[in-house]
């Protein structure tokens, strides 16, 4: 008998031990190996539903105090008669399914201020995977010179007034895209001092910059990267 209460204790224990093991787990979490994750700015993002829109505003400029505030415009694809960006766009969509105009230039905009950021902070981590080896190799040279003549560089995205797709084609079976960002910004330089020997820390201008971005379209890779960049003339 003593032998069978025992074992009836045995399971009586085995049966607390795993219900304290799974509310702990409830309560804790588990980790997959997935955490910190850099986000993908070209992944998918899921649809709001009806009356959970955020509409983000930002500072407006040009001798406005920066904390005044306007909604961001949506991205948009420039709108136009049908010719080469509307058919550059049907061979993307034909060469990549998955590629929608809009959800791409809503990621360009992301990448946009990812990119503007880390290029000021000499983030090379977080540019190599958003640049072609060769626009990576020209940032990386433009940090090197700052960082070699102990200069720092502050720049401040005050507003995206648009990011609209221009140009769009296929070359080969890698796609390109180009977006025109008309954004708000604040851009000082400043030498190993502290003085301030490029641009204003406290004066907003408009910035026009052309970016294109490519892709293979035969790789399983969602992610686009920055492969030429320009401005208005």
């Amino acid at each position: 008998m003593g032998e069978g209460f025992q074992f009836l204790d045995i399971i009586l224990f085995a049966l607390v031990a795993g219900f304290l093991i799974l509310r702990l787990r409830s309560v804790l979490g588990r980790r997959d190996g997935h955490q910190n994750r850099n986000p993908d700015p070209f992944a998918p993002r899921p649809k709001p539903e009806p009356g959970d829109e955020k509409v983000v505003h930002l500072p407006d400029r040009n001798e406005r105090p920066v904390d005044a505030a306007r909604p961001v415009e949506a991205p948009t694809v420039a709108a136009g008669p049908k010719g080469p960006l509307e058919v550059g766009l049907t061979q993307i969509g034909v060469a990549d399914p998955r590629f929608d105009p809009q959800e791409f230039a809503s990621g360009a905009r992301i990448a946009f201020e990812l990119i503007l950021n880390a290029f000021a902070a000499g983030d090379r981590d977080a540019l190599r995977p958003l640049l072609s080896p060769e626009v990576y190799a020209n940032f990386d040279e433009s940090i090197r010179q700052r960082q070699a003549g102990g200069q720092r560089l502050e720049t401040k995205l005050v507003a995206m007034k648009s990011s609209d797709i221009t140009e769009a084609y296929m070359a080969g079976r890698t796609a390109h895209v180009t977006v025109k960002f008309v954004t708000e910004q604040i851009s000082a330089l400043y030498d190993a001092s502290g003085t301030v020997i490029e641009g204003n820390p406290t004066q907003v201008i408009d910035v026009t910059d052309f970016w294109t971005f490519a892709r293979d379209t035969r790789s399983s890779d969602p992610n686009w990267a920055l492969v030429a960049t320009g401005t208005a003339d």
